[in-house]
């Protein structure tokens, strides 16, 4: 049986986050919209490095409800919870399938280390037209990315070598820094055009079309 894998960040690689709190946050923020999901931003990891652990639905309500105040903008108690009441809502990039898809058929499992909880994650599965082989969640691990306890945890659970695992990310904070830091090879799907350096991968592209064709480069180099 085959143990090679390649493991994603979701979203914002996967799954089209900036449209899906868009979408969610606009009938409760209305033009402030924009601006409340920037100054979310500023919050979320903050929140996320307190200490006790907290659940990402927590840090999702508290940073909204933190940014809200910050921006002077009214918000009631249910409207806090907008993100994880409506999580299952935020849609797939058209180019994630084919990739997904093509990967499978090359032999690859494929993985998810997700800065979400278990049930936030199986509410986003529903939108993927097949389950992914594992999927680690910062509710198991106790910890959010960039903090190396996702790869840890995949590493251990899997057994997989360094030479038989890629992974693949949009988030150079998150994911493309700590997967350098451990030596992993590395595909920055760089969406967002972030200007970071290039050389920090050890591949870069803008959106997940001709993926599959980059592992096949990756896997035979």
């Amino acid at each position: 049986m085959s143990n090679k894998w390649i493991t994603f960040d979701c979203f914002g690689t996967l799954v089209d986050w900036h449209t899906g709190f868009a979408d969610i946050l606009r009938p409760v923020a209305g033009e402030c919209t924009a601006e409340l999901i920037r100054v979310y931003h500023e919050f979320e990891p903050l929140l996320e490095k307190e200490r006790p652990h907290r659940l990402y639905r927590d840090v999702l309500k508290e940073g909204v409800a933190r940014a809200a105040n910050k921006i002077g903008l009214p918000l009631s108690a249910a409207q806090k919870e907008s993100l994880p009441q409506c999580w299952g809502t935020q849609p797939v990039f058209a180019d994630v399938e084919p990739a997904l898809a093509a990967l499978r058929a090359a032999g690859w499992k494929l993985a998810v280390l997700t800065n979400c909880d278990v049930d936030l994650f199986a509410q986003t599965q529903r939108g993927f037209r097949q389950p992914f082989d594992l999927v680690v969640t910062a509710e198991q691990v106790k910890d959010y990315k960039p903090s190396l306890a996702h790869f840890r945890y995949f590493s251990s659970v899997t057994g997989v070598e360094m030479s038989n695992w890629i992974h693949t990310a949009c988030s150079w904070y998150h994911d493309i820094a700590p997967a350098r830091e451990l030596g992993l090879r590395r595909i920055w799907v760089d969406r967002d055009n972030t200007g970071e350096d290039p050389a920090s991968a050890t591949w870069r592209m803008g959106s997940a079309a001709g993926l599959a064709e980059a592992v096949a480069q990756l896997a035979a180099g």
